[in-house]
C-alpha cells in the first residue's frame, strides 16, 4: 500500500517561513505526481501546488505564486513545499498527494494524514 508520511507543519508569524515534507514509499510509476492541497476551517480543499517526478515539471496556484516553492529529492522519494511570506490567510489543514500516472492536475489516488499551519498576524 502507497503512504505518505508529511512533517513540517506548526505556528508561525505572519511573514515567516515552514517547509513541509512528504515521504512516499510504496509508489511504482517512475514518474508519478506529488502535490500539495490544503483545507482551512469552513472551507473546501483547494490546490495548492504540484510537481512531476522525472520532468520537475511545478504548477502553483495563484495564491501561493512568488510565495511557495514545491521541490522533490528523487533519491529520497520526498516532495517538499516550501512557504514563505507566510500570511494568516494561509491558515490550512496542508494534506501531500500522489498519483501514479499524474494526468489530472487536481485529481490524485493518495492522500496523506494532513499536518496544520497555523499563521498568527
Amino acid at each position: 500500500q502507497v503512504q505518505l508520511v508529511e512533517s513540517g507543519g506548526g505556528l508561525v508569524q505572519a511573514g515567516g517561513s515552514l517547509r513541509l515534507s512528504c515521504a512516499a514509499t510504496g509508489l511504482t510509476s517512475s514518474n508519478y505526481a506529488m502535490g500539495w492541497f490544503r483545507q482551512a476551517t469552513g472551507k473546501e480543499r483547494e490546490f495548492v501546488a504540484r510537481i512531476r517526478w522525472i520532468s520537475g515539471t511545478t504548477y502553483y496556484a495563484d495564491s501561493v505564486k512568488g510565495r511557495f516553492t514545491i521541490s522533490r529529492d528523487n533519491a529520497k522519494n520526498t516532495a517538499y513545499l516550501q512557504m514563505n511570506s507566510l500570511k494568516p490567510e494561509d491558515t490550512a489543514v496542508y494534506y501531500c498527494a500522489a498519483d501514479e500516472r499524474g494526468v489530472n492536475l487536481y485529481e490524485y489516488k493518495y492522500w496523506g494524514q494532513g499536518t496544520q499551519v497555523t499563521v498568527s498576524s
